[in-house]
């Protein structure tokens, strides 16, 4: 019926959730019966002189009291559970995570990015949400946490993740033609694993920024991650929004220009043209949604020269 329960709060969430449905349903069956009963009892073909009531303390006290007095038990449990939902502990792990379209993006204390999340079994983490464009939902279902990612505004949630596994990030807000690509990952590791991803170098698991990297490549690299580039494009080969970088350089792509599809082949021009004007050719079969991001002359040449680090043998030599 409910998702994993996969944070220390879930459970509480998902009792106060069926306990306020089970007393819904009650009192919906308990309304709809008496309706069905009085229609029936009181219609006029068994009253054809209707009787003249003139009211009943007792009654009206009763069925003011009881919803009152289960409005306010429904109420201090909703309460005490949503105050600890707000108030993370002081020991808790801060995470920033950018929404922007359409991906979220993860900044971890030491200052690196991931497009995934990476926690600690039983390890408290506060994220605090921030939006580069537009009103964007920040959900984990199986951590029952959700909030609203408001441009201009910082929000947050936390949770203490309690079991092992990868749950799903999802944007529970509408936020344009590609909403739906909007999805990341949440990855749960036991404390030593954590502490060996977390202080190895690079930037993510499984990703090409492992690799020792020359100066140039490093500045290209930061570029890219400052950029929020690697949002939307990896560096294992695995395309996301947008298509991955491995690759990518000396490759043929299908793109579709003016309305039109046509075979090019990525070469340093194709590299440029697709940074300095990213809605001319859009690589078919993903959304046109890469804005435009100013870089200088320098910047330019460091992220080109770095892409095209990361072709496949034969095309470097091209």
């Amino acid at each position: 019926m409910f998702p994993d329960q996969a944070s220390a709060f879930s459970s509480k969430v998902d009792s106060i959730f069926l306990a306020s449905f089970i007393a819904s349903a009650v009192i919906l069956l308990g309304i709809t019966a008496v309706i069905v009963y009085f229609v029936a009892r009181y219609s006029r073909a068994n009253n054809p002189e209707p009787e003249d009531i003139q009211g009943n303390l007792v009654l009206e006290v009763v069925w003011t009291l009881i919803p009152t007095v289960l409005f306010l038990v429904m109420f201090y449990f909703g309460w005490t559970r949503f105050q600890e939902m707000r108030t993370p502990p002081d020991d808790s792990m801060v995470v920033k995570v950018v929404g922007r379209q359409w991906a979220w993006s993860f900044q971890y204390p030491d200052g690196r990015w991931s497009d995934e999340l990476y926690v600690a079994l039983n390890r408290p983490v506060k994220l605090e949400l921030q939006s580069k464009d537009v009103l964007h939902g920040f959900a984990i279902a199986a951590f029952r946490v959700k909030s609203d990612v408001i441009p201009g505004r910082s929000t947050y949630v936390w949770f203490s993740p309690s079991l092992l596994g990868t749950f799903d990030i999802q944007c529970t807000v509408i936020c344009g033609v590609s909403h739906s690509y909007m999805l990341s990952k949440v990855n749960v590791l036991r404390e030593d694993d954590f502490r060996v991803w977390y202080f190895r170098d690079g930037n993510a698991p499984k990703s090409s920024s492992r690799k020792k990297m020359s100066a140039a490549g490093s500045r290209a690299f930061g570029l890219l991650s400052d950029r929020q580039c690697l949002v939307c494009h990896t560096l294992d080969g695995t395309p996301r929004v947008g298509p991955s970088f491995l690759g990518l350089f000396g490759s043929e792509q299908t793109v579709v220009s003016k309305g039109k599809k046509t075979k090019m082949l990525a070469d340093e021009a194709y590299l440029r043209r697709s940074i300095q004007d990213p809605k001319a050719e859009i690589v078919d079969g993903f959304p046109p949604s890469m804005p435009l991001i100013p870089l200088t002359e320098s910047e330019l040449d460091s992220v080109v020269a770095y892409l095209k680090s990361l072709a496949q043998p034969r095309a470097r030599q091209r």
